[in-house]
């Protein structure tokens, strides 16, 4: 059963601008992990993690950095959680995630289906 969908667009290069003004948003967004990707792959993981919340409702107090995108063996992404995350995600009764990413054009894209 679909609990939750949620979809996420991000300006790539505005991202960019934002990241550069306001360096401490790499540690508050980013597991460490994820801080030495590119600045497209950055924002799909921005956009990944905004979708991961409206799937899960956009309830306050979700920490960005309870959630990370990992790739599989087979180059697919999907979404580990922790911490205030995955406790969302249990009190909905979600058990799995489906993940897709994408940039083009200058903007990264990503949409998150929450299953239970």
């Amino acid at each position: 059963m679909i609990i939750g969908v949620g979809i996420d667009v991000v300006d790539i290069a505005r991202f960019g601008q934002t990241m550069k003004r306001t360096p401490r948003l790499l540690e508050r967004l980013f597991i460490e992990s994820e801080r030495s990707m590119g600045l497209n792959s950055l924002a799909a993981t921005f956009a990944a993690k905004e979708a991961l919340a409206k799937a899960l409702g956009a309830p306050a107090g979700l920490h960005w950095a309870d959630a990370c995108v990992l790739r599989g063996d087979d180059g697919r992404p999907h979404m580990r959680m922790w911490g205030t995350v995955e406790a969302r995600a249990a009190a909905l009764g979600v058990n799995e995630l489906h993940v897709s990413l994408s940039h083009d054009a200058g903007i990264a894209s990503a949409v998150v289906i929450a299953e239970g």
